[in-house]
Parts: C-alpha cells; structure tokens; sequence
C-alpha cells in the first residue's frame, strides 16, 4: 500500500493549525517561521490550476477596487 501526501495539502493543514494559537503565546521565531511556510505553500499553489483562479480573483477584485478609487 502506497500513501501520497499533498504537500500543498499538509502545509494548508500546518497554516490552520498554526493560526489558530493565541497571538500572545507565539514568539518573534514562530511568526516568522509561519512566513516561511506560507511563502512555501504559496510558491507550491502557484502553477496549479486552484492557484491561477485564486490570482484571477483577486486581479479582479484589485482592478475593480481601483477603478472605483479613480475619479
């Protein structure tokens, strides 16, 4: 029997985990460390297809955003 992981997956998991902790208890390393892992999974979604819909939703949002700015 052969088990495969989505790292995208399991790091998806860890950022929920991780931001669910009380802001009080994590230390200066732990935040960054969380960084670190959401630059990962970011650079890891990136090229997927979820990734592309993820970056034409917010294009969208941003450019109805500052139309609605501009005079």
């Amino acid at each position: 029997m052969v088990l495969n992981i989505n790292v995208a997956f399991l790091l998806a998991v860890i950022i929920v985990l991780r931001l669910r902790r009380r802001t009080q208890a994590r230390s200066r390393s732990d935040e960054k460390l969380t960084v670190v892992i959401v630059l990962v999974f970011g650079v890891l979604i990136a090229p997927t297809s979820f990734g592309q819909g993820i970056l034409h939703v917010v294009g969208q949002m941003a450019d109805s955003l500052s139309q609605a700015s501009s005079p």
